[in-house]
């Protein structure tokens, strides 16, 4: 997320939720229209006649010193090696082009160039914080983005992006729901950035609509080499009613770990509290380098987009890493990027079955997942769709279908889960936005 509100539309929050729904809808189909018609969109023009490959782009991050999700990449090489050891798709090979945006506007937008440059016929599960420098580019192109991670509100804003999860937006709602029955005070660590902006806003959304007032919000730096004075404030606020066991949110990316820490060391020193955060800011890895049962993190209460790492649903994924990653370490079936990228690479597979023997352009594609193509993804997710009606109310997130996250919790130095089920968050993201 960018931070940004000024593209929200606040009279829609003052509407009933059926005329909010159908206002959000309209103003999307607006946007369609003029980035398709108005905006001189040229279609792409290649990327699969005949015998000829289709070729798709993946990017993300590695080797920065911010947050780098270098298995999404590596997975969309493994899946297409996947596929193409089985026929291809329609007899077609699927040709996968890979880009480094180091976390920076500049080469966000010449990934998005390049993958305009090759025409490639969608851009399918990355991960990138500069949704404004890499969508123009692939809007003048008409390139549709499929199962971005979801890090920025512009993600689910734009005509041209068709997201599987509910980015972080849903993450951190969720999580406040799953905080407000089990914490007292909150404390909040995120990063000092555009895209860490709106997470106090949501997270209280969540909060508030299990009752709970708000979190004390801290500001971090993302990039941080130690996080000891913010470990140290997190637990005084965490702690401040001695009735009630807070919790301390870390929300830092890659970085939460560094937090995490300077929190072990600290935590002996004040009152017990226990932690809460998103998939993305730790995973099981993380859990089992910082001591497992006996580390930071036993008790504490996660909410990810998908099914614990352990569900049998992933058990097709983990048989493609093991037959086709080649040993490539870059790869946890843990992370959230990685089940992202499986994700995202499912619907471009049920898009390309569905054009069959046509022309494979990034218009056909476009066209495929406008006209009400529904992808299931063998309970990973809700069946997933991008007509109109299936849009959430949010104004300020008016591409977002998914807005469904899962409760997980850390026992024994596993985490599990908390639910079952998934748990819908759309009235806690449209409540957001008031």
């Amino acid at each position: 997320m960018t931070g940004s509100r000024a593209r929200r539309t606040p009279l829609f929050t003052d509407l009933p939720l059926g005329l909010a729904k159908r206002l959000v809808r309209a103003t999307t189909l607006a946007a369609c229209a003029s980035l398709v018609a108005g905006c001189g969109v040229v279609p792409g023009t290649t990327g699969g006649t005949g015998d000829d490959p289709v070729t798709v782009m993946t990017w993300a991050p590695e080797k920065t010193s911010a947050t780098n999700k270098p298995g999404m990449p590596a997975m969309a090489k493994a899946y297409a090696r996947w596929i193409n050891a089985n026929g291809g798709i329609n007899g077609r090979e699927l040709k996968i082009l890979t880009c480094n945006d180091h976390n920076e506007t500049v080469t966000a937008a010449k990934c998005a160039r390049r993958a305009a440059d090759e025409n490639v016929v969608a851009v399918v599960g990355s991960y990138s914080q500069h949704g404004r420098s890499y969508l123009a580019p692939l809007e003048s192109a008409g390139i549709p983005y499929i199962g971005g991670y979801g890090v920025t509100d512009d993600e689910f804003a734009s005509a041209l992006s068709y997201p599987v999860n509910g980015g972080q937006a849903s993450l951190m709602a969720g999580l406040g729901e799953q905080l407000a029955k089990a914490c007292g005070p909150v404390a909040l660590v995120r990063p000092d950035s555009i895209a860490g902006d709106q997470l106090p806003l949501l997270l209280d959304s969540g909060l508030r609509s299990g009752g709970h007032q708000g979190s004390e919000d801290q500001l971090a730096a993302e990039d941080a080499t130690e996080y000891g004075g913010h470990a140290r404030e997190a637990l005084r606020r965490a702690a401040s009613d001695p009735a009630a066991e807070g919790c301390v949110v870390p929300a830092l990316g890659d970085r939460t770990f560094t937090f995490m820490d300077s929190f072990r060391r600290d935590r002996g020193d004040y009152p017990p509290v226990r932690t809460g955060t998103v998939l993305g800011s730790v995973d099981q890895t993380v859990i089992d380098a910082t001591g497992g049962r006996s580390g930071p993190y036993e008790g504490a209460y996660v909410t990810g987009w998908y099914p614990v790492e352990t569900d049998k649903r992933w058990d097709r994924m983990k048989q493609v890493i093991r037959e086709h990653a080649f040993d490539d370490n870059r790869i946890d079936p843990a992370d959230p990027g990685v089940q992202t990228t499986w994700i995202a690479y499912t619907v471009l597979r049920a898009a390309l079955r569905k054009i069959g023997d046509g022309e494979v352009t990034a218009q056909a594609v476009r066209r495929v997942l406008d006209d009400g193509l529904t992808v299931t993804t063998g309970g990973l997710t809700p069946p997933l769709s991008w007509r109109f009606e299936d849009l959430i109310a949010s104004a300020g997130f008016p591409r977002l279908i998914n807005p469904e996250v899962t409760f997980q919790v850390v026992r024994k130095g596993q985490l599990v889960a908390a639910r079952r089920d998934f748990v819908n968050v759309e009235k806690t993201l449209v409540e957001a936005d008031s």
